[in-house]
Parts: structure tokens; C-alpha cells; sequence
């Protein structure tokens, strides 16, 4: 058997003979009575109202999450953060969507784990534990024995990649629920009540791209950002074979039917870690286009999971800007980074900070 190919689930013939699987139950924030107590709480003596801007705004969030009602309202608290970045790579990497080789992904997983990357220098600075999973990347992931890794590695392979979605569906339903399942698990061993969310994966792009378009109706030319390709050629190349892979699966419009026909296995994992982390009201840094795609998910599987979420940042896609708009989501930052792995989530954490100091004073 091909290593792409063989994974820990099996595919049952009839789709319609699935069980309708269970997600965790997600309380809504809003609460009118809190809001009114917290902004007297959040305006300065002596100065307008919403003096304070969006600041005042992702505190309102911060405390809404963590307090259901102004009578326990005692103050926001953000403790033992975490990061989480999950890797996985694509089958449609073979239709040369990406500049970037498939090796590349297991690399970046290396440098995470032997401390060495960008992401590891960052998590130490802002106190954030990080932990890599290896949702489901092509290839074994083994240090030498003489270089102990520096970050925990949690190995929740669901398959060796995906298959190639222009050829058939990137996964099995089963294999995205078994995903989805498995950053559910990964979340609710977890201390502290902030989580930050990172991706790496050669060709994940394409993956949420796909997404965006088809839950939200934005015009796949659109969604398709050029990225890190040199050219208009290359970007048609990209553009046509994302086109096929969308054709081919016309009929996967639910958000779980999508997911499987053309997502990945850590935008899975990483769609149950919000669903699980907000069912137990965390907060949720969300990094950015491939993150956002797994917010697209999880939000489509379980609406209330939207209050939850901390849009860090918005990225040098043009399609993720795409999906802000439609998430009607005010990110924090807006630095044009081209990297996943978390980093926004970490550089837009010190406003997190200055939201809950803002809530104490």
C-alpha cells in the first residue's frame, strides 16, 4: 500500500449509513446585562465613550468568555497559555500547487522540535508551552538520537498526507471525524485557559482556499491569492487545478463534507481544538488563512464557537482577508506575515495582556 494512502480509519461504502456525529456543547457569550456592566468598567474618567476603540472591544470578548454573568465577574485571567501547531501534509502538493517541496513540511516540524525556529523564540518570550502535532505528515518524524527534541510531539497521524483531492477526496468523512476527534482530545489535556492555534503543512493554502469558497461563496479566482508564487503563469497552473479539485466535489457543500473532500487532517484537528477549547471557555487565538479555514469549519459545525475566537492577525493573503470580511472579524494585527506555525498568534498575545490589565485597573 502506498504510505499516502494508508491510514487508521476505514472508508464504509455508504455515506448515508454514518451515525450524525456528536460536538461539544458550546454556551453563547452575549449577555446584555454584563456588556452594560463591563463598559462602565472599561470607561476612562473624564474621557468619550469608546474612548478606548477596539480595545475596549476584545475586552468586552475577554471577560464574556471567561464570565457568564456581572454577578461572578471578578476579573479576566489568562493562564498557562498554550500553542498548539499541527502538521499534515496534501496530495494535491503532487499537482504542483506549491513552490515549496512536500519534504518541507516534516523539516519545519524538525526546527520546532529541536528548538531552533522562529516560532520557539517567540513561544519562551511570551510564556506559551508549545507542542507540535503531527496530524498527519508524509513521512516519519524521527530526531537523532543525539538531539533530544526541545517541544513535546504529540502523534495523531490519521494518514501519511492526504490523498489528492483533484483525483478523488482528500480524506474519508470517518478520517475527518477521527481528525476532528483527535484535536478535541488533544485540547482537553490541556491546562490553562488560553489557546493559541498554528498550522504547517506544504500546500495548506490550497486546502483553505477550497474551503473559503466553497462555505462561503467567494469566487475561487478570488480566494486564490498568489501567495508565494513568481508568476501569472504558475498562478493559472494553481488557479486550474484548484478549479478541477472544486468541480470534482461540487456536491460536498456541508461544512464536515467539505472538510473531508478538501481539507486537510490538521485544519480538522485544528477545527475540533476550537470546538473543544470553547466548549470550555478558552480563549481561542486563531493565527491566520489556514487557521481561518478551520474556524470556517468548526463555526459551520457549531455556530457558537464564534465568540470564542481571537482573530490575531490578518496575513498577506488575499483570501484571508476575504474570509475576515465574512466572519465580520476585526483581527489585531495587520503586519502582511507570509508564515503559519502561530507567530501572529504570539505577536498579537501582548494586546491580550492589555486587555485584561484594562479590566483590573
Amino acid at each position: 500500500m502506498d504510505a499516502r494512502t494508508e491510514t487508521v480509519v476505514e472508508e464504509p461504502r455508504n455515506r448515508a449509513s454514518l451515525p450524525e456525529p456528536q460536538w461539544p456543547q458550546v454556551e453563547p457569550t452575549d449577555d446584555a446585562e454584563l456588556e452594560r456592566y463591563l463598559r462602565q468598567v472599561l470607561r476612562p474618567e473624564h474621557l468619550p465613550e469608546h474612548a478606548l476603540g477596539r480595545m475596549e472591544t476584545l475586552a468586552l470578548q475577554l471577560a464574556r468568555i471567561q464570565h457568564a454573568s456581572p454577578l461572578i465577574f471578578d476579573q479576566v485571567r489568562l493562564d498557562q497559555p498554550q500553542l498548539l501547531v499541527f502538521a499534515g501534509d496534501h496530495g494535491i502538493a503532487d499537482e504542483g500547487v506549491s513552490l515549496s517541496e512536500q519534504g518541507l513540511t516534516r523539516q519545519r516540524v524538525l526546527h520546532m522540535l529541536q528548538g531552533t525556529s522562529l516560532v520557539n523564540s517567540l513561544a519562551e518570550q511570551q510564556g506559551f508551552n508549545l507542542t507540535v502535532v503531527d496530524a498527519g505528515v508524509a513521512s516519519h518524524i524521527l530526531l537523532p538520537d543525539d538531539a533530544p527534541s526541545q517541544v513535546p510531539l504529540l502523534l495523531r497521524k490519521i494518514g501519511y498526507g492526504t490523498r489528492n483531492m483533484v483525483l478523488g477526496p482528500a480524506m474519508s468523512v470517518p478520517q475527518a471525524i477521527a481528525a476532528l476527534n483527535a484535536g478535541m482530545d488533544v485540547v482537553k489535556h490541556l491546562p490553562g485557559n488560553v489557546l493559541a492555534l498554528g498550522d504547517v503543512g506544504v500546500a495548506n493554502t490550497s486546502c483553505a482556499a477550497l474551503l473559503l469558497s466553497r462555505l462561503c461563496g467567494v469566487p475561487l479566482s478570488d480566494a486564490c491569492g498568489v501567495g508565494a508564487g513568481p508568476d501569472e503563469v504558475w498562478l493559472k497552473h494553481k488557479l486550474e487545478k484548484l478549479f478541477a479539485a472544486a468541480s470534482r466535489h461540487r456536491k460536498a457543500v456541508k461544512p464536515l463534507d467539505a472538510l473531508a473532500a478538501m481539507g486537510g487532517f490538521e485544519i480538522a484537528m485544528m477545527a475540533g481544538a476550537m470546538l473543544q477549547a470553547a466548549s470550555e471557555r478558552r480563549v481561542v487565538l486563531v493565527d491566520g488563512f489556514v487557521a481561518g479555514a478551520a474556524a470556517l469549519v468548526a463555526r459551520g459545525l457549531v455556530p457558537a464557537v464564534a465568540d470564542y475566537l481571537v482573530f490575531a492577525h490578518r496575513s498577506a493573503d488575499p483570501g484571508h482577508r476575504l474570509l475576515l470580511i465574512h466572519l465580520q472579524a476585526q483581527p489585531l494585527l495587520d503586519m502582511e506575515l507570509r508564515m503559519g506555525q502561530g507567530v501572529g498568534t504570539l505577536l498579537a498575545w501582548p494586546l491580550l495582556q492589555a486587555a485584561q490589565r484594562l479590566l483590573a485597573h
